[in-house]
């Protein structure tokens, strides 16, 4: 079994900064991908930024230059970093973590998992 934990959502001011984390954890052994993606109300999940194993990492219009992404390993765990500064009220929605090409050793195949998502809330 997988799983992915958020964590570090908060009703902040705009212009302040957060930091996500997502831990990855449970029958995988590598991940090739860890991304966040940002679900506003009434709009589609959309990616935010993304790291590879090898450490490129990729951000969108809105989050670059305000953001940076970075993963490692911790205690048996794959975890995922999204440091957010100069935070805007477009900002504002639930933020997911992706662990994208996971080989889960039990299954022995590559997937997708997602975790549950954390608030986040830029009031302006």
């Amino acid at each position: 079994q997988v799983q992915l934990v958020e964590s570090g959502g908060d009703l902040v001011q705009a212009g302040r900064s957060l930091r996500l984390t997502c831990a990855a954890s449970g029958t995988i052994s590598s991940v090739k991908t860890m991304a966040w993606y940002r679900q506003a109300s009434g709009d589609q999940r959309e990616l935010v930024a993304s790291i590879s194993d090898s450490g490129t990492t990729m951000f969108t219009d809105s989050s670059t230059g305000r953001f940076t992404i970075s993963r490692n390993i911790r205690n048996r765990k794959f975890m995922a970093y999204l440091q957010m500064n100069n935070l805007k009220p477009e900002d504002t929605g639930v933020y997911y973590c992706a662990a994208l090409g996971a080989l889960n050793y039990r299954l022995g195949n590559r997937g997708d998992y997602w975790g549950q998502g954390t608030q986040v809330t830029v009031s302006s």
